[in-house]
Formats: structure tokens, C-alpha cells, sequence
């Protein structure tokens, strides 16, 4: 009969994330993992396998959460309030980066930069992220457009795919030391640039329009 594990698994992967997040996957060592946990390497590897192993647990575990970030946002419901959702998705996106003093930046971003090329197992977990994250936005976009606050004949598939790259983007740009205001600008110019009259544009940015000269 096994015995019970004498240690708080979620703990232990939270404070494995936490190292792995500080330092990079190349940066940690086992012994790293090993001190901040307060766990023999034997136990590491008996619960969770090799660093590859215990790292795949990690970044699936954080993938997880990013979607669920989104889903929270971009849920669905009636299609009257979808722009709305869609604007506080992308601001959020931008606060969260703003608000990371420590430029840390997502460990999403960081782990398939440094591993994608040649893990196949972050390559496609990062790319079912990238799906999932998109058909969310997708989806309130057709929403909106249903409801005519998004021009009808816009592509949706191209107007998610250019919302999730600039919420991504912002967070690599804020990494890289833009200050929050930039970061915020960012989000209100790529909202504005939605087909969508001007009074939605101002419920969508939260601005009026800049005056033409």
C-alpha cells in the first residue's frame, strides 16, 4: 500500500512556478525547486518525474488559468453587452501588465519563447491556448456584430486574431519597461480602430475621439 504524501502538492507547484517564472526553465535547477519547496530531490522526482516533467505540469496548469482569465471576461450572454465585455477583457489585459512592477511578464509568453522551438509538448500546449483564446474573442465579436455594434462585414476571425495580438503584445511591451499610460493607450487604440461608430468607439475606450485639426 502507498503511503499518503506528507506535503501539500499545490503548495509544492505553486512554489515550483514561482522559481521556474523567476529564473526560466534553463536558470532552474532541481536543487532550486528543492530548496524553496523544502523537498528532497527524491520526493520531487517520485511526485512529479524531471524538471521537464514537473515544468509541463506548471505551464498546463498556467495555460489553464490564462483561458480561464479570459473566460471570465468573455463568458458570453447577450449580445447587447458583448462590446462591452470585449473592452473590459483588453483593459483588464492591460492592467494586469501595468500593474506588474517586478516585469516578470507572463509565464506563458516566457516558457514557449524559450522552449517552443524545440518542446513539443509547450509548443502545442501554447498553441491550444492561442486557439482557445482566440474563439472567445471570436465569438464576442460576432456577438457584437449580431447586435450591430461591430460592422456586420468585418471579418471576425481577423478582428480576434488582431485584439489577442495586441493583448499579448502589450504584455511583452510592458515587460520590455512602456509605462502603464502607454499600456493603456495601446488597449483604447486598437478598440477604436474596431469598425464600430464613434459613439461605440467612446463606450468601448471609456474616450471620446480625438478632434481632427
Amino acid at each position: 500500500m502507498a503511503r499518503p504524501r506528507a506535503f501539500d502538492e499545490r503548495r509544492v507547484l505553486e512554489q515550483a512556478r514561482e522559481q521556474f517564472w523567476a529564473t526560466g526553465y534553463a536558470g532552474t535547477r532541481m536543487d532550486d525547486i528543492a530548496q524553496v519547496t523544502g523537498l528532497g530531490k527524491g520526493s520531487l522526482y517520485g511526485a512529479f518525474g524531471d524538471k521537464g516533467k514537473l515544468f509541463h505540469r506548471v505551464f498546463d496548469e498556467w495555460c489553464t488559468a490564462v483561458v480561464e482569465v479570459a473566460e471570465e471576461r468573455l463568458a458570453g450572454g447577450p449580445d447587447s453587452e458583448a462590446l462591452a465585455r470585449l473592452s473590459g477583457y483588453v483593459h483588464l489585459m492591460a492592467e494586469n501588465t501595468a500593474s506588474d512592477t517586478e516585469r516578470r511578464g507572463c509565464l506563458l509568453a516566457k516558457g514557449a519563447a524559450e522552449l517552443a522551438q524545440h518542446d513539443p509538448t509547450v509548443a502545442g500546449r501554447s498553441a491550444e491556448t492561442m486557439t482557445a483564446l482566440l474563439t472567445l474573442l471570436r465569438t464576442e465579436i460576432s456577438a457584437a456584430q449580431r447586435h450591430g455594434d461591430i460592422d456586420s462585414a468585418a471579418d471576425p476571425e481577423r478582428l480576434a486574431a488582431l485584439l489577442l495580438t495586441v493583448v499579448r503584445g502589450i504584455e511583452a511591451v510592458g515587460k520590455a519597461g512602456l509605462d502603464p499610460e502607454t499600456l493603456r493607450n495601446i488597449a483604447d487604440t486598437a478598440l477604436a480602430v474596431l469598425p464600430m461608430s464613434e459613439g461605440q468607439k467612446r463606450l468601448a475606450t471609456g474616450r471620446s475621439p480625438a478632434r481632427e485639426n
